[in-house]
């Protein structure tokens, strides 16, 4: 690589897929505009142009985008020193962090103005501590449960519903939530809910539309569940 860092962007005028695939470099995915995914293992990430993705170098993933989507990336080395993890983590894109990403897009930026820019990026480079990621449950029990879900994310069915269609207990497919996604079903939904919501308001949905489609009964229920999960009003994910 003739720099550090290099950037790209791409932007489509259709939805798009990507095959499984690595990379020999690291990569900070994020998106201009629009919303898209990125999966590793049983893990998808939403992607969007507040939460960007560390992709650590030789990780095997696969993604998609949907149509408008403004897609952006920055290419690092292999041997790039940062302090940020070795495995695929949320980072926050801020708007000194954007600033410094665009800055580097400039072919005719001075070595010596690159090179302090480079400095910058890796410095402020951390994990966030929100990031729009569900963990996918992969036995024979859950699976039926996440694949509805995913699918209509307004599907009403508690535990208890769940429990008594597949005629085993709340008890057992609690724990089998927990034990599989490191977290409650309750949680889970809200956070494959919130997943659907990103791509909706990224399309510029209204708000009222975009709860119904997700299962809530009004948009301030919506707005309480999209914060929690986000850190974000959907005003203010819109907005940025």
């Amino acid at each position: 690589m003739p720099h550090p860092i290099l950037g790209w962007g791409e932007t489509f005028d259709h939805d798009i897929t990507w095959t499984a695939h690595s990379h020999p470099w690291h990569e900070l995915l994020w998106n201009e505009r629009g919303a898209s995914t990125a999966v590793v293992g049983s893990r998808v990430w939403t992607v969007t142009s507040a939460l960007g993705l560390w992709m650590p170098a030789g990780t095997l993933h696969s993604g998609s985008a949907v149509a408008g989507t403004r897609c952006r990336a920055g290419f690092f080395g292999y041997d790039t020193t940062t302090s940020i993890s070795a495995t695929p983590v949320g980072v926050e894109i801020t708007p000194l962090l954007r600033l410094l990403l665009e800055r580097l897009a400039d072919a005719e930026l001075p070595a010596a103005s690159r090179a302090l820019t480079e400095a910058m990026v890796l410095d402020v480079l951390t994990p966030s501590p929100r990031e729009l990621l569900l963990r996918m449950p992969t036995s024979g029990l859950l699976r039926p449960i996440a694949e509805t879900v995913r699918d209509d994310p307004s599907d009403p069915r508690t535990l208890a519903d769940w429990a008594a269609r597949l005629g085993v207990s709340v008890r057992t497919i609690s724990r089998a939530f927990n034990a599989e996604t490191g977290t409650s079903f309750a949680r889970w939904v809200a956070a494959a809910r919130a997943q659907h919501a990103v791509g909706l308001l990224a399309q510029g949905r209204a708000l009222e539309a975009v709860a119904e489609e997700v299962g809530y009964r009004s948009a301030s229920a919506f707005g309480a569940a999209f914060r929690r999960t986000t850190g974000l009003t959907p005003g203010a994910f819109r907005t940025r």
